[in-house]
């Protein structure tokens, strides 16, 4: 597997203080939350590949409304989102809104470990989609690009 940046948002703080400590040991750089307050304002200094989200979360944002704004934030991080067996409905809402895929809970971690991966294959084809674009545009349009990345700075 790749290296590859995880956020795991979960109000419950021994399961995300036990799969960030697991996930680190497996090389794979890991950082915990435990509201989607608290992802929103890290993802807008961190870039994260893959984003494990609880949908139930008490306090101020639930699940769907933190995924609504993962995407406008970052969208090309991949979500996996973690339901329990009464919120099956409201997980394939947030598969109409962009999250990659869904696990119920409770969480098996070799499952979780593998759709982690099948999340990052999915956003690293997307960069590269986009890396090459952008190559392509380059090479057509050199003077074009040159003036992008000045307005842009």
């Amino acid at each position: 597997m790749d290296y590859f940046r995880v956020l795991i948002v979960d109000d419950e703080k021994p399961f995300v203080d036990t799969l960030v400590n697991r996930f680190n040991k497996r090389n794979i750089d890991t950082t915990g939350v435990f509201s989607g307050e608290e992802a929103l304002e890290l993802m807008k200094e961190k870039l994260f590949d893959v984003v494990i989200l609880d949908i139930k979360m008490p306090g101020g944002m639930d699940g769907i409304e933190t995924l609504r704004e993962i995407k406008r934030i970052q969208p090309l991080s991949e979500v996996i989102l973690l339901t329990g067996h009464g919120s099956v409905e409201t997980s394939i809402e947030g598969m109409k809104l962009g999250a990659f895929d869904y696990i119920l809970k409770p969480v098996k971690l070799e499952e979780l470990l593998v759709k982690m991966a099948d999340a990052f294959e999915k956003k690293d084809a997307h960069d590269q989609k986009i890396r090459s674009a952008k190559i392509k545009e380059l090479i057509r349009f050199p003077g074009r690009v040159l003036e992008q990345e000045k307005e842009e700075e």
